[in-house]
């Protein structure tokens, strides 16, 4: 009898041995998850400024512009001084068929767009290939520590002196010393800001996916 009561304890403290252990364990690993996202930095709110915008000539690299700032984690785009009926509604298009939210404003003076920016508290980015190297120097670094949603400018043709001042741009960035496309320039500047998060992202109410193949094309669509 004393046994077999031996044995029945013994059974029952191994029993409540593994259940402390596992609830040890998912504590640890809740405490963890919850960490790391109390750690993670939040995301900046980036929004794009095109300036010289030539209609007759820089349709598709402007919408280029567009598309790269959507699918790279920008939250719109602001076509100043001119309006440009034929871009705005490619863009809309594209944002209704694939998802998410992605602002589009045109005709606003870039002078007045960078004031209010700025007046709300916000940091004005210029990518120029003139400015601080974004991978020799700490610029990109000063720009994340600050933690404030960030205006970044893309001209078109040859921007104004002003762009380059203190009063008007917080950071002149550029991607290498050496003359490249506007569309390299931003694709690498949002890649590295968002340090490759932005290409997980999930594009909600989405009409079209692309599943992603190791061969072939595959696209699921929601009607």
């Amino acid at each position: 009898m004393r046994t077999i009561l031996l044995t029945w304890f013994s059974r029952q403290f191994l029993g409540l041995q593994r259940k402390l252990e596992v609830a040890w364990k998912n504590t640890m690993e809740n405490s963890r998850k919850y960490s790391k996202k109390r750690s993670a930095p939040k995301t900046p709110r980036v929004i794009v400024l095109r300036w010289g915008h030539r209609p007759y000539r820089d349709a598709r690299l402007t919408t280029h512009v567009a598309l790269i700032a959507r699918a790279l984690g920008a939250s719109g785009l602001i076509l100043s001084d001119i309006e440009d009926e034929n871009i705005k509604t490619t863009v809309e298009k594209v944002t209704r068929n694939w998802g998410n939210d992605f602002s589009f404003e045109m005709g606003t003076p870039w002078k007045k767009v960078v004031k209010n920016w700025k007046a709300k508290g916000g940091i004005v980015v210029h990518l120029t290939a003139y400015g601080e190297n974004i991978q020799a120097s700490k610029v990109l670094r000063l720009i994340k520590e600050s933690r404030k949603e960030i205006l970044v400018i893309v001209g078109s043709q040859k921007v104004p002196r002003e762009f380059f001042l203190e009063d008007f741009s917080d950071f002149n960035v550029a991607i290498g010393n050496q003359p490249h496309s506007e569309c390299a320039s931003l694709a690498v500047f949002l890649d590295r800001l968002f340090e490759g998060e932005e290409l997980k992202k999930n594009f909600e109410h989405a009409r079209m996916r692309i599943i992603p193949q190791k061969r072939g094309k595959k696209i699921v669509q929601h009607l």
